[in-house]
Parts: C-alpha cells; sequence; structure tokens
C-alpha cells in the first residue's frame, strides 16, 4: 500500500502536493462552472433577441457583460482563484499579478465596447421607432471614437494599477500629441468633422445630397470621408471637413416637395374662358393623390401671352412619384384646355426675306 500521508507532504515549490492538488480542483472547478454559466446566459439572452422579448435594462446589460467575457479572462480567474490556496515565490506572484491586472483592464474595454454597441442598438430598436438611417451610418464613427478613448483609459489604468506614474507619461502623450496633430492636420480635420456628424446628424446612409455641384446618394460614412453614388453611377469621395464646408442640401429629409409653374394661354382667350382656367386646374391637381393644391392665379399679361401661375405641392419625398404625378397633371392640364376651347400660346419668330436686284448684287 502507498503511504498517502507520505505522499501528500511532498514539498514543491513550497507546498505540499496535497495543496497542489487543492489548487488544482479549484481551477478545474472555477474554469469549468463560469464557462458554463457564460454559455448558458448567453443562450438565453440569444432567445431574447430572437423573441423579440425586452427585458428591464439592468438585467439585459449584466446579462451582456456576462456573455461578453472572454476565455482568457475566465482562465485567468480560475489561476487567481486556484493560486491563492499557494504560497507560490514572490516572483511567480509578481507574474501572476501583472498578467491580472493586464487581462482584468483588457476584459473591461471589452465590456466598454460592448456597452457602447448595446446603447446603439437599443437606441435603434425603441418602441415605435423604426430602423434610424442616421444612428446606423454614424455607428462607425461613433464605435471608433469610443473604441479610442476606452483602449486609452484602459491602458492608462493598467500602468497606473501596476504603480507605474502616468502622469509624467501624460504629459510625454501631451507634447507629442501636439507634434503628431501639427503633422497630421488634415488627417485629424477629418476626424474631428466625422465627430461633429456623427453627433449632429446632419444626414445618414441612404439620403440624396446635394453638396455644391455634386449630387448623389450616401453610401458609406467613415472616420476620414464619405462617399456618395452619383446620379451617373461613379462613386464620389468626399473628405468630412470638406463636406462640412459646403453648403448641403439633403433631399432625404424633403417631406414634400413644391411644384411651381406658368400657363401661357393666348391673348385673343376671352375673359370666361380665363375665368373658368383656376377651377379647371384645381381639379385636375385635386384628383391625383398624394397632392395639395395651392393656388392658381391669372399672374401677368405677358410680352406674348397671358401668364397664370400654378403651385402645388406632392406630399411624399419621392422623386419618381412626383415625376409621374406632374406627368399626369400636366396631361390632364391639356384636356381640360382642349374642352374649354382655350389655346396655348407660344413664342412665334417671323424671318423677312428682301428681294435683291441684278444691279444691287452688281454694285
Amino acid at each position: 500500500m502507498p503511504n498517502w500521508g507520505a505522499i501528500w507532504g511532498i514539498q514543491f515549490l513550497g507546498n505540499s502536493v496535497e495543496t497542489w492538488a487543492i489548487a488544482l480542483v479549484a481551477f478545474l472547478w472555477t474554469f469549468t462552472v463560469l464557462p458554463l454559466v457564460r454559455r448558458v446566459i448567453a443562450a438565453r439572452r440569444r432567445k431574447w433577441r430572437e423573441a423579440k422579448r425586452t427585458q428591464p435594462l439592468a438585467f439585459e446589460l449584466v446579462a451582456l457583460l456576462i456573455a461578453r467575457a472572454t476565455r482568457i479572462f475566465l482562465w485567468l480567474v480560475a489561476v487567481w482563484y486556484a493560486s491563492s490556496f499557494l504560497a507560490l515565490p514572490s516572483r511567480i506572484e509578481r507574474v501572476i499579478h501583472i498578467t491580472m491586472v493586464f487581462v482584468f483592464w483588457f476584459q473591461v474595454g471589452v465590456w466598454g465596447m460592448a456597452a457602447v454597441r448595446y446603447a446603439i442598438e437599443r437606441r435603434g430598436r425603441r418602441p415605435g421607432a423604426g430602423a434610424d438611417p442616421v444612428v446606423s451610418g454614424s455607428i462607425n464613427i461613433i464605435v471608433f471614437i469610443a473604441g479610442l478613448t476606452i483602449w486609452m483609459l484602459a491602458f492608462l489604468l493598467a500602468l497606473d494599477n501596476l504603480g507605474v506614474q502616468i502622469k509624467p507619461l501624460l504629459a510625454g502623450l501631451g507634447i507629442g500629441g501636439v507634434a503628431v496633430a501639427l503633422a497630421v492636420q488634415s488627417v485629424l480635420g477629418d476626424v474631428l468633422a466625422s465627430m461633429s456628424i456623427a453627433l449632429d446628424k446632419p444626414f445618414g446612409i441612404g439620403d440624396s445630397l446635394s453638396v455644391d455641384d455634386l449630387q448623389g446618394t450616401v453610401e458609406h460614412m467613415g472616420v476620414k470621408s464619405t462617399r456618395l453614388r452619383s446620379v451617373s453611377g461613379e462613386q464620389i469621395i468626399m473628405s468630412n471637413a470638406d463636406v462640412l464646408k459646403s453648403r448641403v442640401r439633403n433631399y432625404g429629409r424633403m417631406r414634400e416637395r413644391r411644384a411651381a409653374f406658368r400657363l401661357n394661354v393666348t391673348f385673343d382667350t376671352s375673359a370666361e374662358k380665363l375665368r373658368a382656367i383656376p377651377p379647371a386646374v384645381r381639379e385636375v391637381i385635386e384628383a391625383e393623390p398624394h397632392t395639395r393644391f395651392d393656388r392658381c392665379h391669372f399672374l401677368a399679361f405677358g410680352d406674348w401671352a397671358l401668364q397664370f401661375e400654378v403651385v402645388y405641392f406632392v406630399l411624399v419625398s419621392d422623386y419618381k412619384t412626383y415625376a409621374d404625378l406632374q406627368q399626369t397633371i400636366n396631361l390632364g392640364i391639356l384636356e381640360r384646355f382642349e374642352a374649354l376651347g382655350v389655346e396655348m400660346a407660344f413664342v412665334t419668330h417671323s424671318l423677312q426675306a428682301a428681294k435683291v436686284t441684278a444691279k444691287s448684287r452688281s454694285t
């Protein structure tokens, strides 16, 4: 029979075999239970999302953070718990401590990024609100800026926990930052412009923009550039700083379109027919869906015609719908003018040719 008492009492690195066995059991138990808990919570959270069930904010956030715990973090938690049963040399304890500090703050960074994405996602699925193209277009910018801030803070706090004096480091980073900023002014200008776009939200993915003499639909909003797909098919790439300096017209935010045009009728049109034109035009416009008639007036005596001004609104922003309605209304007005016996006026030019005699040609 083996002498278990003697075996358990064997010393290794200052700890008995029995102590090492207890530490091993503690490690295996911790490294088994924690991933299992994480897996169960992640599966439960996935079911909530698939079923579109809304949970309390605190509950959802805790479940998210547990589900985002990295495997290396759980492994080091198990190592830390197992090492608490052991009396290790100071050098090994120092290594474990440094590793734990860096892994802990790395995990904090992962949790911070997950919280930022969760906040953006939660805003995008608020009750009664559809997908917000402005928010979805700004996600990359917001995540980049938040990630830069979170990881920088995590790194500095990790150094501070290890006893490193970060004040001189911050001062050095400040001086170096000024030098870098001077060297990459244009890039930093675009990054700051992207922050302004993300916070102010002047446009979003899918909006139709007119930027100076360029026009297109927003395809991508990045940290340095904004990309449009032009009406002729090519991609237009503009720096964010240039976009902010320009006058931008956002046709994607239009609630309705205003249509204004003139009708020119001949001077020999009778007063009775002229009085019949405004109600006839109004009837044609109001017969079409998605329209709101504004006015039709005999506005002026032109040089070559009697001029009526017509204004109405299309209650949808889609340009194709606007063009279809304009075509239908124009045809309807022509039909009504034919029924009323009203003639449209147009500009005519006379060309007079003078006879030239043979004698005048010879002179």
